[in-house]
């Protein structure tokens, strides 16, 4: 009895992670997801893809600019999470995908698309991945990112400004509006789905290096 149990262990062990291991990261926004999925990645450059949850934003072009502003971002149902879903299973049956590109700007998609091959880790990082049914029981490994909320609100205050030319209003009408209620209503009850959860007010090297060192070894 002893021995089939060991045996049982062993099976349960190695069902763990299967080949390839698909990483889900999530996590408020501004929590440091994507600092922490880029340190994974760094970590197996010759081994990894990383896929944003924000590419599978649904196209918005048949809507004026106007409807586009009031749409809630933040909610799961503004994701196209089916197809998200069947390019995850693409990828870990060894299969390319062509992965949509978004523009923040005109809330739409482009036509043309970005080629992803399929590789041994897969890192996948978006704030709803675990609030979603389509796609969380895929991961192999779920992180949740934990970061207060006001690092959360100046990271995300930063980012919009710079890089998606929003004005400091905007953000603030937004965070207030959608982007808090959303993070109650979904991502913050997402983390008891997490397998890990990794506090990231600063930079956690000591996380990050476990799980790197977790992977490597599933890899080996």
């Amino acid at each position: 009895m002893f021995k089939t149990l060991l045996i049982v262990t062993s099976i349960c062990i190695q069902a763990l992670f299967a080949s390839p291991i698909l990483i889900g990261i999530a996590g408020g926004t501004g929590s440091g997801k994507t600092t922490m999925a880029k340190k994974i990645q760094d970590a197996f450059p010759a081994q990894s893809i990383l896929i944003c949850q924000d590419s599978y934003y649904k196209d918005l072009s048949h809507l004026t600019m106007e409807e586009k502003a009031r749409m809630n971002f933040d909610h799961p149902n503004s994701l196209d999470f089916d197809l998200l879903r069947q390019h995850l299973l693409d990828l870990t049956q060894g299969k390319a995908i062509e992965q949509p590109i978004y523009s923040f700007i005109t809330y739409e998609r482009d036509q043309a698309t970005q080629r992803v091959e399929p590789a041994e880790v897969i890192i996948v990082e978006g704030i709803l991945l675990f609030a979603a049914l389509e796609v969380r029981d895929l991961f192999d490994l779920k992180i949740f990112v934990d970061t207060d909320d006001d690092i959360r609100l100046l990271r995300r205050a930063e980012r919009d400004m710079a890089e998606r030319g929003r004005s400091f209003d905007s953000v603030k009408e937004q965070y207030l509006t959608t982007v808090k209620p959303m993070h109650d209503a979904f991502v913050q009850p997402s983390k008891h789905y997490a397998d890990v959860i990794i506090p990231m007010c600063r930079q956690n090297q000591t996380a990050v290096d476990l799980v790197i060192s977790r992977i490597r070894s599933h890899l080996n």
